[in-house]
């Protein structure tokens, strides 16, 4: 389902969400009324994707509930999972859009999702006019192809258990919701692998005896 944010009738509670968003927390008053005329609030099933990989048809999301993941997939489809987003987080297709290519991976819901979405033209058109959000907007853009490189590095130089601490200590607002065959995915385990390694720190807190990983990375 597809609304405008000026049409939806939840528009209030979504307006304080999107207050409470990385990037837009930052916008002056003034400057909410041309992005609310083109925003768009929109709800994805579980599994359902939001970009697909490939396409140049590109758009900005600022996520209002609900876990997106960034996935690349290859011609046999075997997949990689690069990163999660959730509440307050975005995603963005803004890399390619500057570049001039297509998006190197989808955007697929993880869980039921609800974002505010907008045409990257109007995004930018946006960003041109607010040179304070750009130039955040931007960092965190950078911070985030960083965090992706730093996970696929993380895949080779951490063994299993360091793998499950190091995103249990990045990501403390994720632990315990994401599906354990999407995070086993994620952390290039199999899920019964994974199992046991969270319960085996469970455990390890419950009794404070620790386990040992190798160096965490990141």
């Amino acid at each position: 389902m597809v609304t405008s944010l000026g049409r939806h009738p939840l528009r209030p509670s979504i307006l304080l969400q999107l207050k409470q968003n990385l990037i837009l927390r930052e916008i002056p008053t003034g400057a909410w009324d041309p992005l609310e005329r083109v925003l768009e609030v929109c709800d994805y099933r579980k599994g359902e994707p939001l970009v697909h990989q490939g396409t140049t048809s590109m758009e900005q999301f600022f996520i209002l509930e609900g876990i997106l993941k960034r996935v690349v997939s290859n011609a046999g489809g075997k997949e990689m999972i690069l990163r999660f987003a959730a509440e307050t987080d975005m995603d963005t297709s803004y890399a390619a859009w500057r570049l001039r290519t297509p998006v190197p991976y989808s955007i697929v819901a993880v869980t039921g999702v609800r974002v505010a979405r907008v045409s990257m033209p109007h995004w930018v058109e946006f960003l041109d006019i607010q040179a304070s959000i750009k130039s955040q907007f931007e960092y965190e853009v950078m911070r985030l192809m960083s965090e992706v490189m730093a996970h696929t590095i993380t895949l080779h130089l951490l063994d299993a258990p360091g793998r499950v601490a190091r995103f249990e200590r990045k990501h403390p607002d994720l632990v315990g919701r994401i599906p354990n065959k999407e995070l086993a995915s994620y952390l290039n385990l199999t899920p019964e692998t994974l199992s046991r390694l969270k319960q085996r720190r469970v455990v390890a807190r419950t009794t404070g005896i620790g386990s040992s990983t190798k160096s965490q990375a990141g």
